[in-house]
């Protein structure tokens, strides 16, 4: 039987093997192994094809040009990402106020992922101006004043009394992970802040 099965995959692998008869259990890995190498180009265009699909980019391609446009102004690029996130959950309020709207769990979780992620950009934009010492004591203002503002908001949907359990069900990690994530930013927002005004009086005091 381990004969007839060697010669067998000899055949079908068309490599050479050992003369010698081999295990059935390791005959069967090697056939497994191949086999899997052999489909693994298949299938994994179309699953990198959905995961692509699925993590779309959050910001247009207007958005996007204005952020480019920016990159040398932390003043105005910061605030195009409050303005960016603002936009967000604006759009996601007005959704789920409107009584036509269809598949709003799946729209709630899609919005909230959008908000997420740009507001997760602006966090990264954020520690990269402080690490240049870029003097971004105006836009900090205005972010410390936007987390109050998304703070509440994502309150309010999460106590909403007119929302169904199973619709809840649908985005509710979601909506937990973004009021985390806005409640510890706030406070790390608060205290770049406080960094922020301090390196900048220490280098107008280095150049008088």
């Amino acid at each position: 039987m381990r004969a007839d099965l060697h010669s067998r995959l000899r055949t079908k692998v068309g490599i050479a093997l050992p003369l010698t008869p081999v295990p059935v259990v390791f005959a069967t890995a090697v056939l497994a192994t191949l086999l899997l190498v052999t489909l693994l180009p298949v299938f994994f265009p179309f699953s990198c094809s959905l995961y692509a699909q699925r993590r779309r980019d959050p910001l247009n391609p207007l958005e996007i040009d204005q952020l480019r446009d920016a990159m040398l102004d932390p003043d105005t690029r910061l605030k195009l990402y409050v303005e960016f996130s603002r936009d967000r959950m604006t759009k996601l309020e007005q959704m789920r106020s409107d009584p036509k709207t269809k598949d709003r769990a799946s729209q709630t979780h899609d919005m909230l992922e959008d908000f997420l992620a740009v507001y997760d950009e602006l966090n990264d934009n954020i520690d990269m101006y402080v690490g240049r010492k870029d003097d971004i004591r105006k836009p900090m203002k205005v972010i410390i004043e936007a987390d109050t503002e998304f703070q509440s908001k994502l309150r309010a949907l999460k106590s909403s009394a007119n929302t169904k359990p199973d619709e809840v069900r649908q985005y509710e990690f979601l909506l937990t992970d973004a009021l985390d994530t806005v409640d510890s930013s706030a406070d790390d927002h608060r205290k770049t802040a406080a960094e922020v005004e301090e390196y900048v009086k220490q280098q107008k005091k280095k150049k008088k």
